[in-house]
């Protein structure tokens, strides 16, 4: 097993044991935002992915079922959309906001 060398020494206090704890997991939080961004190109392409799913079931299944696929869709992005509503992000940020995530999946097809 290896032992750490840290930068206060062997005798670290917890105050600086802690502050170097808060500092790595501001950087791995940093990390996991930066992989899990989704962003407008990457939403109108899901957009355009559950359009033509969309027309694809209903081509071999019936209209019905491609209804229960984009309403099913169109569902999640108005509850995605009151959620920022309650949380007080209104207007044209809210709408973006539960637009990337609903469509912003695409980001990793």
């Amino acid at each position: 097993m290896m032992v750490e060398q840290w930068t206060e020494g062997p005798a670290a206090g917890s105050e600086a044991a802690g502050e170097r704890y808060d500092s790595d997991l501001r950087a791995t939080r940093k990390a996991s935002r930066d992989v899990i961004r989704a962003d407008l190109p990457a939403a109108h392409f899901g957009l355009g992915t559950v359009v033509v799913a969309s027309v694809i079931v209903g081509y071999f299944a019936t209209p019905g079922v491609a209804a229960l696929v984009a309403g099913a869709f169109a569902a999640l992005f108005l509850a995605a959309f009151a959620v920022m509503f309650l949380r007080g992000i209104r207007s044209v940020d809210g709408w973006r906001r539960a637009y990337l995530f609903t469509f912003g999946w695409a980001n990793w097809l």
